[in-house]
C-alpha cells in the first residue's frame, strides 16, 4: 500500500440539490467507472484500498457523501432518494452515463436503491453492509441519543470515537487489528451538527425499501455481509439480497461493519470475482 495514494487524483467539487459535493477522481481515464459512497461517518479517503487495486484498470470515483469530509454541511433530513439524484447530478458532471456503484452502509443502502430509481445509470452495484429494513427499537434509541448529543455541539466531542469503534469494530478487529481501531477516530474530523442530521435521515429515519428492490431488473447487483456486524447483522443483509432478483450475496467471516475498511482483502477479491463474471464493458 502507498504513503501518496492521493497522488494524480483530481479533486473538485461539483453543485448538486444536496449542496456541494466533494469528488475525487483518479484512475484509468478510459476504464469503467466505479464510484464509491462511503459509510456515515466517513468520507471518500475510506475507500483508499479499493482505490489503490481498482484505479489501474477502473476510473474511480470517491464521493464524500453529504454533511461529510469537504462537501457541504447537512442540515436538513434527507433520504436516499435525493442522494440517488444527487449521485445522477454528480454522473452528469463527469460525463459518466453508466457506473459501478460500491457502497458501504450508507453508502451499500444507496447502492441498493439506485438501480431501482435509476436502472439505466447502473452498470452494476455492490453493497457491503447494509439494509433494507425499518430500524430496530434499540437501533432507533442509541442513534437518537447520539444524533442529539452530536448536535449539542460545535466539534467533536471524544465520546463520538468510542461510538463508533464500538459500531464499527468487531471482535476480530478489536483483538487483531490495532491499525483498524486506531482508523475509528477519523471521525473526531466530522461536523458533528451534520452527522446529527445524518443520523436522523439515513439511520432513524429510513424507510423499508424490500419493495423497491424488488423492482429492479437487468441490473447485476452483489450484497456482502460482515460475519461480525453488530449494526446489520447477517440475516439482515441476506434479506436485502433476497429482495433483489437475480442478487448475489456474500459474507465475510470475522469482519464487522465497515468491512471496506477492515477486510479490503475481503471485500476487493468478492468485487473481483463478482465483476468477472459481467460482460467485458462493465
Amino acid at each position: 500500500m502507498t504513503t501518496n495514494w492521493l497522488e494524480g487524483v483530481t479533486e473538485k467539487l461539483i453543485p448538486t440539490s444536496l449542496g456541494l459535493i466533494n469528488v475525487r477522481v483518479g484512475g484509468r481515464s478510459d476504464g469503467p467507472a466505479m464510484v464509491c459512497w462511503p459509510s456515515l461517518m466517513m468520507d471518500g479517503t475510506m475507500w483508499q484500498y479499493q482505490y489503490e487495486h481498482f484505479a489501474p484498470t477502473h476510473r474511480v470515483v470517491l464521493i464524500d457523501s453529504p454533511g461529510h469530509g469537504r462537501s457541504d454541511a447537512l442540515r436538513k433530513i434527507i433520504d436516499l432518494e435525493d442522494c440517488s439524484d444527487a449521485l445522477v447530478e454528480i454522473l452528469d458532471a463527469l460525463g459518466i452515463d453508466k457506473c459501478i456503484l460500491v457502497g458501504n452502509s450508507w453508502g451499500g443502502m444507496l447502492a441498493g436503491v439506485f438501480p431501482a430509481y435509476y436502472p439505466q445509470r447502473t452498470a452494476a452495484a455492490i453493497g457491503i453492509n447494509c439494509t433494507a429494513s425499518l430500524p430496530t427499537t434499540v437501533e432507533s434509541v442509541w442513534a437518537t441519543a447520539l444524533s442529539t448529543f452530536l448536535s449539542l455541539h460545535s466539534k467533536m466531542p471524544p465520546l463520538a470515537a468510542k461510538a463508533a469503534r464500538a459500531a464499527f469494530a468487531g471482535p476480530t478487529a478489536e483483538a487483531t487489528n490495532p491499525e483498524f481501531t486506531e482508523f475509528t477516530k477519523f471521525v473526531l474530523r466530522d461536523d458533528p451538527k451534520s452527522v446529527a442530521w445524518a443520523l436522523r435521515s439515513i439511520l432513524i429515519g429510513r424507510k423499508d425499501e424490500h419493495r423497491r428492490l424488488n423492482t429492479i431488473r437487468d441490473v447485476p447487483v452483489l450484497i456482502i455481509a460482515g460475519e461480525e456486524d453488530s449494526q446489520f447483522p447477517v440475516h439482515v443483509v441476506r434479506k436485502m439480497a433476497d429482495a433483489i432478483e437475480g442478487s448475489t450475496f456474500r459474507v465475510l467471516l470475522h469482519t464487522a461493519h465497515l468491512a471496506a475498511r477492515e477486510n479490503p482483502e475481503g471485500v476487493n477479491a468478492e468485487i473481483d470475482g463478482f465483476l468477472a463474471t459481467l460482460p467485458a464493458t462493465v
